[in-house]
């Protein structure tokens, strides 16, 4: 998929209400052909309503879903070119895995050794070949998982919905269907449209993501962009950890603490009260020339890295989280350590946090 792929799903000023509340408030969004799009947010935030209104089961309050360009207003959910795979699986449990797989196929009318063709080859895309006769129930949950993606595939969907298919699994397991999903999705011409509240899943699979809060779109773009260069206070804080911080700046630069602060950013187009994402990982633990010192107050050894919990005696600076990368412990809970900023690290929001 290339940046100047054509739009499959278009979301225009898309709006939804029941009776007194707002689901999703006006928003906007493209999902281009080919692309693993996904849509993330807290809990509450409008995500499931908004994969409803793209498959047809909710119609908007106000707005424009189209689908290849068509409005999709007058499209029943059955003639969308779209598929689901939920998070509750409901798989048939006295079908075998092969008839699970050809269920739609049968409901379209497709002769009975085409289905099986098409159930077959679809369990080998996700790794299951030789499962075709088993039930459900003999299967683990990974496997289950693949049984209702291949499911949804069979059908050669233009788009296919999932709505948080891989919350149920353990970590393990769902790091290694992420991967799997990824390698899926690379395999077929359809996009992936992927709704979830885990922020690790979303920036793992995604070429584009958007992040929704309150039934308002906050930011769209690469994971990566949105990371390291957050719109707001809250996608800064929602996906992946930082420290917010108030901050002071003068038209050039941000000084975090008053006159016994330090400087965080220069080049900053803003004056008065701001707000200062700081990412873990972009501390570092320094013997000299150091922005702040603190206690340590807890610290957790996590494997690949060390989490430091951190009081400065920075006047203005509250708690701070510290993250160092691989084995190293250079400061122990209780002890004071010396901190330094990464240089253009910090992101600057004009608005100061309440």
């Amino acid at each position: 998929m290339t940046d100047g792929a054509e739009a499959l799903v278009e979301l225009d000023g898309v709006r939804k209400e029941y009776g007194d509340v707002t689901a999703v408030d006006g928003i906007d969004f493209t999902i281009r052909r080919g692309e693993f799009f996904s849509l993330v947010g807290p809990s509450g935030c409008g995500k499931t309503t908004t994969l409803r209104m793209i498959s047809g089961f909710e119609r908007p309050t106000a707005g424009t879903v189209r689908l290849d360009g068509a409005d999709a207003a007058d499209i029943p959910p059955n003639e969308r070119d779209t598929n689901l795979v939920f998070q509750h699986l409901s798989l048939f449990p006295h079908m075998t895995v092969g008839e699970n797989v050809e269920y739609g196929l049968k409901k379209s009318g497709v002769d009975a050794a085409t289905r099986t063709e098409k159930s077959k080859e679809y369990l080998g895309l996700v790794d299951l070949d030789g499962y075709y006769d088993r039930k459900p129930n003999e299967l683990s949950g990974g496997q289950q998982q693949r049984v209702a993606l291949a499911r949804a595939l069979v059908n050669e969907p233009n788009v296919l919905l999932f709505d948080e298919p891989l919350s149920s699994l353990d970590r393990k397991l769902r790091k290694q269907m992420q991967v799997e999903l990824r390698q899926i999705h690379d395999q077929v011409d359809g996009s992936f449209f992927y709704v979830t509240h885990d922020q690790e899943v979303a920036m793992t699979l995604s070429d584009r993501m958007a992040v929704l809060n309150e039934g308002r779109v906050e930011q769209v773009g690469p994971p990566e962009e949105i990371y390291r260069e957050p719109a707001s206070p809250f996608v800064a804080d929602f996906i992946g950890d930082t420290n917010l911080v108030d901050g002071t700046a003068d038209g050039d630069a941000v000084r975090i603490g008053g006159e016994g602060g330090f400087i965080v950013s220069d080049g900053v187009d803003a004056s008065g009260s701001v707000t200062v994402s700081i990412r873990p990982e972009d501390i570092d633990v320094v013997e000299t020339d150091w922005d702040f010192a603190g206690e340590v107050v807890d610290r957790y050894f996590q494997g690949d890295q060390t989490q430091y919990v951190v009081e400065p005696e920075t006047d203005g600076l509250t708690e701070v989280t510290v993250v160092m990368q691989g084995q190293r412990t250079p400061v122990e809970r209780g002890e004071t350590g010396h901190f330094r900023v990464q240089p253009g690290a910090a992101v600057v929001f004009p608005e100061a946090t309440e």
